[in-house]
This record gives structure tokens, C-alpha cells and sequence, in this order.
């Protein structure tokens, strides 16, 4: 048999050359024919080798890649909101039917009220996603302004409405009623990140009065308005939104640890002067009702969570809710929810919070714009505090605070403002500009320009 390179002499000698080295090369094992890649380990010369391991780490490989994109927070804020709320306008409907049917009223009742305030909603989101930072900007102080007045509305006689001991709810007529102190997170988000940007612009933040001053003032009066009303569950998830936009913006330890020891000891007298959050601070941990019942919700959530096992019992299946456990469509939805759907739900519920709640800081980590940072912030503190405390008190781990699960339990004062705050976290997504070049690809008069830009390029012997 000829060598290798007689064997190609041979095969360009005749008529039918290449061919003749085609076939001659099958004949002596198919080596001229083997691409680069088969020679090389299935690699391409001078590519990089790929990384050495089992498939797990290839798998993280790709994992890290697509969280890196740049429409990944964009995709992860719109997509585990809107499952957060149609998963909870499912569970408001199977969780309130017992307690509508209870007061004389539709099977429906709750659940439609629920769907209106979630399709006003979501025009809000939408709104808010398409708005301009210096638009949101100019709304912070009329937000604000009118946060306030309604909170104080709420102290007048006949004008506020006390709901479970807690004067903080406004009749607007009908069965439609306003809680004013959910408005009132969102207006020192956005109010409190317009100062900070300000303020950080002009090189103030350095000093610890600019850095207070008349930020905590204004917090403080907020929340003294709340606590006029007993409501103390909001009062704490408005200190951790002052407390977020403190950390965000660099408050020194020793300022921060005495603005928190001032929170704290505000809050430790709150609890002792009240029986009944003294009542809610013995049941955590709780496996017994107490001798006057004191710990019947509480354990009746872990009943409900521990009788849903692996995979529910179905929705529309709950035992719990039929008069054992109370507020089964608010504060106690989530554990309805692991009574009808399982750990596999709950473990669901907590993955789509855990992607909003990165998506969100995510969004403040990567843009320079002060006040996207500083509102960004707040925004994910809210929701993922008030989570947070909800969960944390279904499964007896913290007091019962009475605060509702963000986008998921029933309110439409709860759910209006959450959802717009969702919004603002899709426009400063939209707003990278990594992710701005990808958006502006993806449009279709991009495409066409582009595409007819190559045909252009292409010589005139090609089709």
C-alpha cells in the first residue's frame, strides 16, 4: 500500500483526481476524510478545551451564562409576578368561598373583587413600566402629600373604619374600602429615593445629618400615623423599608445600629403595653391552642400546612377553611395553600418570590442612576420583608403580624400599590443599558432595517 502522500500524488495525477483521492481515502480507512474535530477529541483546533468534570458543573456553566444576560432581571420580574398573582387569585377563590358563603354572600364574592383590583393592577403595572424615571420622580411628593392626608383622614370619627381592632381602612362607598398606609410604602420609596439622589448629587451623604434629615422625620410621622391606628404589622414593614434605604445608602454602622436600637426599644414598649400582641409574641413555636385559645390561628396554620404533605390535597380541598382557621384568603392564604397544594406549592411560591426578590437587586446593583438604585432597593425590601414576616408567621416561626402575602392574599389596597411598584422594577429593568440594546434588537423595524442592510451586501451572482 502507498504512503499517505504518494497516495495523494496518485489521486490529483488523474482525470478524475479529487475524486479518485476520495475513494482512495475511504479504501484506506477513511483518515483523509475524518473532519478536524474527530482528529482533535470532537474539539476544533484552537478552540478552548471544555471544562473538566461531571455534567453538574456544565449545567452550572449554563446556568451562570443565562443569568448573566441582559434581559434576565427583565424576564425574572415580569414572569414571577405574574405567576404570584394568578396562582393567587386561584387561591383567593378556593380559599374564600366557606367565609363568603359564611356572610350570606356569592360563592364568587371575594374572588371577584380580588380580579377587579387585579386587572386595575395591572394596568398600573403596565404604566408604570412605560414611565420615565423623572416622571416617577415628580410623582414621589404628590404621592406623599396625599399618603398623609388620607392617614390622617383615617383618625377622623366617621370617616375611618376600624377592621380587627386596627382603625386604618376608608369606606369609598359600597363594598369598596381604601387602606391608606399600604399607599403610604410606596410614597416614601419614592420619596425617600428622589431625596437620597438629591442629596447624593450634591455630595451630602457624607454628613449624617443630611442622611437623617428630614428622612427619618417624615418616616417617623408615617409611622405614628399607623400606630394611631393600632397597626403595627405595617408599621414594622415600613421601618424595614427606612432601614433599606438607610443600608443602600451608606449609613455608618453606629448610625445605623442607633436608629435600630431606637426602632427596637420603640417596639419593645408597643408590645408590653398590648395583651394582645403579648398574646401573639407567647405563640411562636406554638403546638397547643392555650388555655383560652389565644394560639388558635397559629396552630391551626400548622395544621394546614402538615396535613397538605407532598402534594396537596387538591385545590378546593381544604379542611381548614371551613371555619377552623381564620382569615384563610388574607393572612393565613399561604397556609391554604399547603393544605391544597402541598410542599410542592409552597416550595413553588417561595422560588417565585426568591426570583423576584434577585431580579430586584439585581436591577439596583447594576445601574448607575441614584435614585433607580435607591427605589429599586426599597421596592425589593418591601416585598420580600413583608413576605418575609407572612410565611414566617404561617409556620410559627414570628409573631402573628397581621400582614397580607404581597400579590398573592386578598386586598385590593394591598395589591394596587404592590403592582405598581412591580412596574417601577420593569422600567428600571427596561432601563439598562445592556438590556435597552437587546429590547431595541427585538423589534421588528430593527430586524427588517438590518436584514436589508445584509441583502445589500450580498454579490449579485448569489440568490
Amino acid at each position: 500500500m502507498l504512503p499517505v502522500p504518494a497516495l495523494a500524488l496518485a489521486g490529483s495525477a488523474g482525470p478524475a483526481g479529487p475524486v479518485g483521492l476520495a475513494l482512495r481515502g475511504r479504501a484506506v480507512g477513511g483518515a483523509l476524510r475524518r473532519p478536524p474535530a474527530a482528529r482533535f477529541g470532537g474539539r476544533t483546533p484552537g478552540a478552548p478545551r471544555p471544562p473538566r468534570g461531571s455534567g453538574l458543573r456544565r449545567l452550572y456553566e449554563q446556568a451562570r451564562r443565562a443569568w448573566d444576560r441582559p434581559l434576565t432581571a427583565y424576564y425574572l420580574i415580569l414572569g414571577s409576578s405574574l405567576l404570584i398573582t394568578v396562582l393567587g387569585l386561584v387561591m383567593v377563590f378556593s380559599a374564600s368561598i366557606i367565609k363568603a358563603l359564611e356572610l350570606s354572600l356569592p360563592a364568587s364574592y371575594f374572588f371577584r373583587k380580588q380580579f377587579l383590583a387585579a386587572t386595575l393592577g395591572t394596568g398600573l403595572l403596565l404604566l408604570a413600566s412605560r414611565m420615565p424615571a423623572k416622571l416617577h420622580r415628580a410623582l414621589s411628593y404628590p404621592l406623599l402629600v396625599g399618603a398623609v392626608f388620607l392617614m390622617v383622614l383615617v383618625q377622623v370619627p366617621g370617616i375611618g373604619h376600624a377592621v380587627n381592632g386596627n382603625q386604618n381602612w376608608i369606606y369609598l362607598g359600597g363594598p369598596f374600602q381604601l387602606q391608606p398606609s399600604e399607599f403610604g410604602k410606596l410614597a416614601l420609596i419614592l420619596w425617600g429615593a428622589d431625596l437620597l439622589a438629591r442629596k447624593q448629587d450634591k455630595r451630602l451623604l457624607t454628613q449624617w445629618k443630611h442622611m437623617l434629615v428630614p428622612l427619618v422625620p417624615v418616616a417617623f410621622l408615617l409611622l405614628g400615623l399607623i400606630m394611631l391606628g393600632g397597626d403595627m404589622g405595617t408599621a414594622i414593614i415600613l421601618t424595614a423599608i427606612l432601614f433599606g434605604l438607610l443600608w443602600l445608602a451608606g449609613a455608618p454602622t453606629r448610625l445605623f445600629a442607633g436608629v435600630l436600637a431606637i426602632a427596637v426599644f420603640v417596639g419593645v414598649m408597643l408590645i408590653k403595653t398590648n395583651e394582645n400582641r403579648m398574646s401573639r409574641l407567647s405563640c411562636i413555636g406554638a403546638i397547643d391552642l392555650g388555655p383560652q385559645g389565644e394560639c388558635w390561628q397559629a396552630v391551626h396554620g400548622i395544621y394546614a400546612l402538615a396535613s397538605g404533605g407532598w402534594f396537596g390535597s387538591g385545590l378546593g380541598a381544604s379542611v381548614e377553611k371551613w371555619g377552623q382557621l381564620p382569615e384563610p384568603h388574607t393572612d393565613f392564604i399561604f397556609a391554604i395553600a399547603g393544605e391544597e397544594l402541598g410542599l410542592a406549592g409552597t416550595l413553588s411560591v417561595l422560588a417565585l418570590f426568591a426570583a423576584l426578590g434577585y431580579a430586584g437587586i439585581r436591577v439596583a446593583g447594576r445601574t448607575e442612576d441614584p435614585f433607580v438604585r435607591y427605589a429599586a432597593g426599597g421596592v425589593t425590601t418591601w416585598i420580600t420583608a413583608q413576605a418575609v414576616i407572612n410565611i414566617g408567621a404561617v409556620l410559627g416561626l414570628l409573631p402573628i403580624a397581621g400582614v397580607p402575602l404581597p400579590l398573592f392574599s386578598y386586598g385590593g389596597s394591598a395589591l394596587l400599590p404592590t403592582m405598581f411598584a412591580v412596574g417601577l422594577l420593569i422600567a428600571f429593568a427596561r432601563e439598562e443599558p445592556a438590556a435597552k440594546a437587546a429590547l431595541s434588537m427585538r423589534r421588528p423595524g430593527v430586524r427588517w432595517k438590518t436584514m436589508r442592510r445584509r441583502v445589500k451586501k450580498r454579490p449579485s451572482g448569489e440568490r
